[in-house]
């Protein structure tokens, strides 16, 4: 994308009103999409989005600049521009790069590129099929395809030369139920980093028909009760609670201003004994995975909270030094159009020693939230509430009747110290994260667990 010499100049001239640091991210990104409505395809879409960006570090202020025109007067143009913002007094001195050599754990075996749509848009009416086939409550399906391939280039002035290839493959079914007076809906998104094998490896008409019957139970619903009580949610994207109202709250970016509950507190209990949450990027193909991270730097996995005890942040290279923390290898970002900062990759709550059989039989009344749906949280103080998109009662240690419209209404730190059982069946599922460096491609996760107190919002 960049040769080394043209990469120096950027740096060069970025660094030449006196900047601590300059860094450029280059990428190249090819991108495919497939859609299927009710039988028929809606779209199928292509495009590269090609470009470089560069930031400028000076003390505590920071210039990002990006083009998306790759010829060597534009990247010196605007690297000419970000510096001119800057007024420092550092001088650089001349480094050689040194490229960064890691293993690459993400094998891919069918590279995007080699498959041919009508081969994607068969896969998808496969689901299709299954999922309008499962009962005639089924009005609208919706199944899509997405594939990328991101090259990818960090350089920056400390001689740091990185490269890296991103295969990602995702799928996503979904199946509306209805009768005269309501909708529901049953939805996946699974995905990986691997090529079209992610798709051969995948059941697509097992899962739409998951999709389906889990709308038509929730169409078939009596409403959900209000009430504290005792909940337990289901291993997977139940770890999507953990992720927003917690882990947002242990990234670098929000502990370097202050806006976290957990800010000072490393070292400190902030959850119960069974509690142990890990962010690891090295999932071999995991779908929130990466071989480095958007600065350059190594994946790792990094325990943040053990037996209850706070150990770490997520920490990138700017914010870390914000707070005198070296980057852990969290830095991400959507594209070159965004600066990077900490964000989580694959986030779940480790295994526990319970059993998912003892913790509903230990449930004398409450609410099974099977899958959740979406949701808010307000990121400075963790107050969350969340759909539940399937749930149940427990009544006498027994999973009894579905129930539709639960929410789960809570406070992420007071959720973390009221998990009273863990068990040992860890599942991760994928999703999109938005923060302030765009939309990134994240894994949730958790064995089964439950809360003992948590409020419940419903209809009924």
């Amino acid at each position: 994308m960049i040769d080394e010499k043209t990469a120096w100049d950027v740096i060069e001239t970025a660094l030449s009103t006196g900047a601590d640091f300059a860094e450029i991210f280059a990428e190249n990104n090819e991108r495919n999409s497939v859609s299927v409505v009710n039988d028929h395809v809606e779209r199928g879409n292509s495009g590269i989005d090609r470009g470089c960006g560069i930031r400028i570090i000076n003390k505590e202020k920071v210039i990002y600049v990006y083009t998306n025109n790759m010829e060597y007067d534009s990247l010196i143009k605007i690297a000419k521009d970000g510096a001119m913002a800057v007024k420092g007094s550092h001088k650089q001195n001349a480094v050689s790069f040194n490229r960064l050599e890691y293993k690459n754990i993400h094998n891919i075996s069918i590279m995007p590129d080699t498959v041919k749509k009508k081969r994607i848009v068969d896969f998808l009416m496969l689901g299709n099929n299954a999922a309008t086939s499962y009962d005639s409550l089924i009005t609208q399906t919706r199944l899509s395809y997405m594939d990328s391939v991101q090259n990818v280039l960090i350089a920056n002035s400390e001689g740091l030369w990185a490269e890296d290839r991103r295969v990602r493959t995702r799928i996503a079914v979904s199946a509306v139920a209805s009768d005269n007076n309501e909708k529901q809906t049953g939805y996946f998104g699974p995905g990986a980093l691997q090529g079209f094998e992610f798709c051969e490896n995948t059941d697509i008409e097992a899962l739409a028909k998951e999709a389906s019957r889990s709308a038509v139970t929730m169409l078939k619903a009596d409403n959900c009760p209000s009430g504290k009580m005792p909940v337990v949610m289901d291993n997977g994207f139940g770890g999507v609670i953990f992720h927003e109202a917690c882990g947002h709250g242990l990234e670098a970016a929000a502990i370097s201003k202050k806006a976290s509950v957990f800010t000072d507190m490393i070292g400190q209990k902030i959850a119960s004994d069974k509690v142990t949450a890990i962010d690891d990027g090295t999932i071999p193909n995991s779908w929130g995975s990466i071989n480095i991270d958007d600065e350059g730097t190594k994946a790792r996995k990094n325990i943040l909270i053990e037996n209850g005890i706070l150990k770490s942040y997520m920490v990138d290279r700017y914010n870390g030094s914000l707070i005198g923390m070296s980057s852990t290898g969290s830095s991400r970002r959507e594209s070159y159009k965004h600066i990077p900062v900490s964000r989580m990759t694959n986030t779940y709550i480790a295994a526990g020693n319970d059993k998912k059989e003892d913790i509903i039989a230990n449930t004398e009344f409450g609410l099974y939230a099977k899958y959740m749906g979406g949701g808010s949280v307000n990121p400075a103080s963790g107050e969350f509430n969340f759909a539940v998109s399937e749930a149940y009662i427990i009544r006498n240690g027994r999973i009894c009747e579905p129930v539709r419209g639960a929410t789960l209404i809570g406070k992420g730190s007071e959720v973390l110290r009221n998990i009273d059982m863990v068990s040992d069946n860890v599942e991760l599922a994928e999703g999109m994260c938005g923060a302030s460096s765009g939309s990134i491609p994240v894994c949730v996760g958790q064995p089964m667990l439950r809360v003992n107190n948590i409020t419940v919002g419903g209809r009924g």
